[in-house]
């Protein structure tokens, strides 16, 4: 079965740094484009970013533009999300997700992509 692996989740106060990596062991995903998306308690499951296969293109929510950046390393297969200036709001389990293969365009939507991580949590204490 297909697995996606999210890490570098943690505990970290406002204002902190965590860069987020999902790799996938035993598949390519590099010509998929790639999404990371959150999920707090007692909310649905969010886009944060997301990125096309090359890299060429990005797409961030609101509430993250200017503080989060998304990258991918197809040599790695990995997807990155750097996370800086956290807010307590940030606060969510992060789950990476990958699109079918040369579809184009980034969606936000959840029923877009095909392939699912377990999930990191973050906590950002104020």
């Amino acid at each position: 079965q297909v697995r996606l692996v999210e890490s570098g989740g943690g505990l970290v106060q406002a204002g902190g740094s965590l860069r987020l990596s999902c790799a996938a062991p035993g598949r390519t995903f590099r010509w998929s484009t790639m999404g990371w998306f959150r999920q707090a308690p007692g909310k649905e499951r969010e886009f944060v970013a997301g990125i096309t296969w090359s890299g060429e293109s990005t797409d961030y929510a609101d509430s993250v533009k200017g503080r989060f950046t998304i990258s991918r390393d197809n040599a790695k297969n990995t997807v990155y999300l750097q996370m800086n200036s956290l807010k307590p709001d940030d606060t969510a389990v992060y789950y990476c997700a990958a699109g079918a293969a040369f579809k184009t365009g980034i969606s936000t939507m959840t029923s877009e992509y095909e392939y699912w991580g377990q999930g990191t949590q973050v906590t950002v204490s104020s």
